[in-house]
């Protein structure tokens, strides 16, 4: 009995010597805490650029006469920004994967669009009038995504795994919204007579406003209700996603950053409005420059999860990211810079010229074709990668 004392006496011993279980707590958190901010550093030097822009963004912005001084400021402003964009697509993935569906869908959707209609409406209203920035972004945001990224994925995934495979309906619901809404906006207005040019009317811009946003809200209701399956690569998987661990701290977390490389992303595509004004103005370069600069900022992100999918054999994720990118820059970007114009007295011409509006019909016909069977190989993804070329060669040569 004595010895069984001394032992309960010396195991109390022990335990009033361990650290509190509060320490151990603190310590893990200040550990996740570093972690976290080791792993946002670009968050800082986003903040740290816009700092040095509002100090002495004047300074900074006079030699842009010196072509070295004109290519390092874009330089520095086009990496910070596309930073940015690849943090906030890094962090809206991390809320998408916690809240589930439909929210999800849209707070990823959201947060790129958001980027893009912030960055076309500071080069829209800094320096001269360019009626055309809005047309051009998004005819290269389409020729970006169809032509370049869908024919990087398959040439890249096809290359490696031969034949991948993908749901054919979900690719037909996506294409049977983008079709129409690409041909209303981009095309359309080169044919109506109500208005001189390739404008369109203010109850035309409505109608093209209501018709958006109307087959863009019945698609995200048909993608997240009743015909989820059409996503998945099985056509089988409704289910939602399982609830991540700590999804409370972990939603909050991201959020914030979320807003946070959001915010500088406003005052930061202003700046880079001002080189891309003056290599446009002063230099003579072709004005279509201005929305390929725009939509390499938007579509980067995109381009690299999609190939990244394709890479590894999951060719229905980097179809839903493809097709989804160009269906939200259509059905949502459009109505905003419409409802800005009309705000800002700005105009807006968004009918393509002659070969870009043939370019534009030939790659919608083509994306028709290649997801028309449910699988793909390389020839596919070369079709595509031609067409992106063609689009590059008209930059300069139209």
């Amino acid at each position: 009995m004595r010895g069984n004392l001394l032992q309960s006496r010396a195991a109390a011993s022990i335990i009033s010597k361990r650290p509190p279980v509060t320490s151990d707590r603190k310590n893990i958190l200040r550990a996740q805490i570093l972690r976290a901010i080791g792993h946002e550093r670009f968050l800082g030097l986003t903040f740290a650029t816009a700092f040095v822009f509002a100090r002495f963004g004047d300074t900074l912005l006079e030699g842009l006469h010196n072509p070295l001084w004109l290519g390092f400021i874009f330089a520095w402003l086009f990496a910070i920004v596309l930073g940015s964009a690849l943090c906030v697509a890094r962090h809206a993935d991390h809320v998408a994967e916690i809240v589930g569906e439909p929210y999800g869908t849209l707070i990823l959707t959201l947060s790129v669009t958001t980027i893009e209609v912030m960055s076309i409406t500071a080069v829209m209203l800094h320096g001269e009038n360019n009626p055309t920035l809005v047309r051009d972004t998004l005819f290269a945001i389409v020729m970006i995504i169809l032509g370049g990224m869908v024919g990087g994925s398959l040439l890249l995934g096809g290359w490696r795994h031969r034949e991948m495979h993908y749901n054919l309906q979900g690719a037909n619901a996506y294409l049977g919204v983008i079709i129409p809404l690409t041909v209303l906006t981009l095309t359309l207005p080169n044919f109506t007579v109500t208005t001189p040019g390739p404008t369109l009317s203010f109850p035309q811009q409505i109608f093209v406003f209501v018709m958006a946003l109307g087959l863009y809200g019945a698609f995200l209701a048909l993608q997240t209700g009743r015909h989820r399956g059409y996503f998945v690569s099985d056509g089988s998987d409704t289910s939602a996603p399982p609830a991540l661990p700590h999804a409370k701290p972990s939603l909050a977390w991201h959020g914030v950053l979320l807003l946070a490389y959001i915010l500088p992303v406003v005052y930061l595509a202003e700046q880079l409005a001002t080189p891309i004004d003056y290599f446009i103005e002063t230099l003579k370069a072709p004005p279509v420059l201005g929305g390929v600069v725009i939509a390499m900022l938007v579509a980067t992100p995109e381009a690299i999860a999609a190939t990244r999918s394709a890479m590894t054999n999951n060719l229905q994720r980097s179809v839903n990211i493809s097709l989804g990118s160009v269906l939200s820059t259509i059905g949502l970007t459009v109505p905003a810079m419409l409802a800005i114009s009309r705000l800002t007295g700005h105009e807006v011409y968004l009918g393509l010229d002659g070969a870009n509006d043939v370019l534009l019909l030939l790659t919608l016909a083509v994306s028709v074709v290649t997801f028309a069977s449910g699988r793909t190989n390389i020839l596919q993804g070369a079709v595509h990668a031609m067409l992106f070329a063609a689009f590059v060669m008209l930059i300069f040569q139209n």
